[in-house]
Parts: C-alpha cells; sequence; structure tokens
C-alpha cells in the first residue's frame, strides 16, 4: 500500500464525502490506496501509529476549520517518527492564505481547491517521478462529466451507523461574503440521471439517511423536482422502511410546484436547512448578500403551517453593521414564524472569505485560533460578544433539544431574544458554565428562573413535569422510525 487518505471528523457518524471522491478518482493508483478516518479528540500518538501501520509512502490530509489544530500536531509528530513519509495537505482550510499555516510549513506538498485530478497526478509524480519541484499546487476543475461519483465507496458499516452525506451539484451562485462558497463563479450540477442512479444503489444496499451538502437545492426546480420525486417512489413502495432527505434550502425561492412536492412528504421524512443570517436589509446589502425577506418569512410560515418538513434556520450574529439590537428585531421575527429550530451561529472568519474587507470600518477582532470565532466588532464589544455565545450555547440545550416544548413559550414570553437573554445571564451568573451541565440540573435551574421571575414555585414544577411526562420535541411532531429519530439527534 502506497497512499493513505485520512482526516479527523468531527464525529464518528460523519463519513468524509471529500476522501470518498479522491479515491473514487485514483485511476490506476486506487488499488495502492487505502482510507482511514479518525475523530477529533482520539490521542495523537494512537493516531500516528495508526496510520503509520499501513507503511504508507504518501498520506493525504483533509483539512477543515474544525480539525486543523488537532491535525498539525499529528503531522508535527507522523514527520518526526516517520519523515520518510510525504505528507499531502488539501480541503478548505488550507486552500486560502496558507503561506501563513504552520501546518502547510511542516507538509511536503499542499493542494488548494479541488483535488479530483490534481491529487492522483501529484501522487503519480511523486512515486513513479518525476519529482514535483513546486510545494503548492493549484487544483483543477475539471468537467463535471470527468468527476467519478464515490457512494459505492460507503461500506456497509456507513451506511448502517453514519450520515451518508451526497451532492447533486457542487458550488453556489451566491456572493456572501461570510461564506466560502461566495469564491465560486457559479453552481455546477452533476448529470442528474447519473446522480440518482448512484442513489438508487445506495438505498438498495439499505441506505435510508441522505444529507445533501448542496449549497443551493432549490436553484434549478426541475432538478428539486425530480430527486425530491426519488425520495417519494421510496416512500410510497416502502412505507414500513422510510427513507429520510436533508436539504439546504434557498428561503426565498419556493415556487408552487416545489411547494407541492413538499406537501407530499410525510413526517420524519425531510429535513430543511434554510440559512437566513439575518433579517436586517442594510447588513445584507454590506455582505453581498441577496434575500427578499418578505418571501423568505412568507415561505417559512408556509413550511411550518402547510408541511411536515422539521425546519432548521439559521442566523449569524456578529456581522459588520448588525447591533444586538437588530439581530434581536431578526430572532424574534424569525421565533414569531415557528421554525422547529433556531440555529444561533456566531460570525466565524473563514480563510479566504470576502468578509475581511470590512475589518477595519467595522472594527472587526477574530480569535487567531479554528475556528476564528469574532470577539468583538464596532457595534458589539467583547462583553457583549461572549453574552451572544453563552445565548447560543443555551439556547441548544434549552430551546433546540426539544426537551422543554411546554416551558419554553412561558420562558420567552413575547419577546424571545430579551427574555432568553435575561435567563442566560442569570444561568451563567448562578452556575459559571455553558458546558456539561447535566440535564436534572438544567431542569432545576429552568424551575428556579421561573420562580425567581414571579412564577408559583408549584406551577413551574407542574410546568416542567409536563414536558418529562409526554416529551414531545418540535423536530418531530409524530414519533419517528429508529432510523429518523437518529438522525435528527444528531
Amino acid at each position: 500500500m502506497s497512499i493513505l487518505l485520512t482526516t479527523l471528523n468531527a464525529r464518528y457518524t460523519h463519513a468524509s464525502l471529500g476522501l470518498r471522491y479522491l479515491l473514487a478518482n485514483m485511476g490506476e493508483l486506487q488499488e495502492q490506496t487505502r482510507l482511514q478516518e479518525f475523530v477529533i479528540g482520539a490521542k495523537t500518538t494512537e493516531i500516528v501509529e495508526r496510520i503509520l501501520a499501513y507503511s504508507p509512502r504518501i498520506v493525504g490530509f483533509g483539512i477543515y476549520i474544525w480539525n486543523v489544530e488537532e491535525s498539525t500536531k499529528v503531522i508535527a509528530m507522523l514527520k518526526r517518527v516517520a519523515p520518510h513519509v510525504i505528507v499531502v495537505l488539501g480541503g478548505p482550510e488550507v486552500s486560502y492564505e496558507s503561506n501563513e499555516q504552520e501546518i502547510v510549513k511542516i507538509s511536503d506538498y499542499l493542494i488548494t481547491g479541488w483535488g479530483d485530478v490534481t491529487f492522483p497526478k501529484l501522487c503519480g509524480e511523486i512515486l513513479n517521478g518525476p519529482k514535483p519541484l513546486m510545494k503548492t499546487h493549484a487544483g483543477v476543475q475539471p468537467p463535471m462529466a470527468d468527476i467519478k461519483l464515490p457512494y459505492s465507496l460507503y461500506t456497509d458499516d456507513d451506511i448502517k451507523n453514519r450520515t451518508l452525506y451526497v451532492e447533486a451539484s457542487r458550488g453556489c451562485p451566491f456572493k456572501c461574503e461570510f461564506c466560502l462558497s461566495a469564491l465560486d463563479k457559479t453552481a455546477w450540477p452533476f448529470a442528474l440521471d447519473a446522480f440518482l442512479a448512484e442513489m438508487e444503489s445506495l438505498h438498495a444496499r439499505g441506505a435510508r439517511l441522505f444529507k445533501f451538502v448542496d449549497r443551493t437545492f432549490n436553484l434549478n426546480i426541475k432538478t428539486s423536482l425530480k430527486i425530491m420525486q426519488f425520495f417519494l417512489d421510496k416512500l410510497e413502495a416502502n412505507p414500513d422502511d422510510p427513507v429520510y432527505a436533508h436539504f439546504e434550502l434557498v428561503p426565498d425561492h419556493l415556487p408552487d410546484a416545489l411547494k407541492e412536492g413538499i406537501s407530499k412528504f410525510p413526517h420524519g421524512a425531510l429535513q430543511f436547512e434554510i440559512g437566513i443570517q439575518s433579517f436586517n436589509p442594510a447588513v445584507q446589502t454590506l455582505v453581498s448578500r441577496k434575500q427578499d425577506n418578505q418571501k423568505a418569512a412568507d415561505n417559512i410560515r408556509w413550511l411550518t403551517e402547510q408541511s411536515h418538513a422539521h425546519m432548521h434556520v439559521d442566523l449569524i450574529a456578529g456581522l459588520p453593521g448588525e447591533t444586538v439590537e437588530s439581530f434581536a428585531e431578526g430572532f424574534n421575527k424569525l421565533w414569531a414564524l415557528n421554525p422547529h429550530e433556531i440555529q444561533f451561529g456566531i460570525l466565524k472568519r473563514l480563510r479566504g472569505t470576502p468578509i475581511i474587507r470590512h475589518t477595519q470600518e467595522y472594527g472587526l477582532v477574530f480569535d487567531p485560533y479554528a475556528p476564528y470565532t469574532i470577539l468583538a466588532n464596532r457595534d458589539i464589544d467583547f462583553a457583549t460578544m461572549q453574552r451572544l455565545v453563552r445565548f447560543a450555547r443555551y439556547w441548544d440545550l434549552v430551546a433546540n433539544s426539544g426537551r422543554f416544548t411546554n416551558t419554553l413559550p412561558v420562558l420567552l414570553g413575547d419577546t424571545a431574544f430579551e427574555h432568553f437573554m435575561a435567563f442566560s445571564d442569570w444561568l451563567y451568573a448562578n452556575t459559571d458554565a455553558t458546558h456539561r451541565i447535566a440535564l436534572e440540573r438544567l431542569v432545576a435551574m429552568v424551575g428556579k428562573y421561573l420562580h425567581v421571575r414571579g412564577m408559583d414555585k408549584l406551577d413551574a414544577e407542574a410546568l416542567l413535569a409536563s414536558d418529562y411526562a409526554g416529551p414531545k420535541t418540535k423536530a418531530v411532531e409524530t414519533p419517528a422510525p429508529k432510523r429518523q429519530a437518529r438522525r435528527l439527534a444528531a
């Protein structure tokens, strides 16, 4: 075995689609290439030991914002104990501003951008000559038809235990400056018939959890409808063994034909991730985000009221020009639309994104270490930003967990953001913790806060007991099949 493909995933349930693309496109080198994934948090020595057990000549690392620090340690140790092993880097975290990165300095080669064609070519030159002279190689973007699809490389264990990531297209036509997709020229689709044939094969092998990583699933409605019809056909043919599909949806583009298709899906079969990010028109203009806010709101309202899809909607705090007050206004507007989850994110400076152009004017200050979270800006000082960070963490524990379905509306009242911020400040003052809060303690603290705010103690206990007597989640209104429940918990 000559070549090992590896990465450190955030969780075991996350299977690397990028590595499987590389393996599928290795050509004549595929027989001497293996794939081995790890999980962040594993001991560095154990990872290095397992890598060297393959006796590789080349190790290709997939580097992302969540694994760059631990990957740097792994590569540093690997190069000390086995300096003869050639390390090749790739992935979004090292594709931009790479000259300043320690992980690039200690590695042998770097591929920026697309690696489907360039990685096999580079490996062939390393193994067979002539030896590459340049350290950095710009990835060649081939015609989509030339890229071999990787889905047959998902193992039976992957299908049984992990989320299967799939993509019907790459790229994005939008230019939102906080996103790496802002650097794409457009979205490039794969041949639909070939893609659906691969999905058919996965389904025949037992796959039921499909997470689409397309940035703009509903950009081409004809394609969207054909893909949804594939899943509807499977649901009709196998009602007792249903599929579950996750799509990223553009919020202000939901024509009637797409609504009709969406309305056919039953409970527990469909999830949409919708990026609102900000309802502030001035902020949207500033970061080059084009969005019809009224249409977006109307579509989210329709989805929550007229469909069975699970709604996961994103907001980002810390964008240039966004004050706490304007963010709160957007948060309350979104909460009133009743999505199942609001993902409260904090702005991160992804390497290469154009958001950096606002640094001086808006006083953007980012953490120098991954994941490069914003620490302060012109409108939100450091202490206030930390309050927002705690809000986001507690929101996941209380609101997005689905454990406080009956209690949450009472806790939030008629101004969701302001009331939850008050609760967040109180909870932190009384626990000094944002992580490792046991559920029993969290329930007790919620009850205590309701009592402090004026609710009778017995009434607060009864309200919380109603959530435990019959726990429901906003994610699934009816009991979900085992596979769907596992996906929703991921």
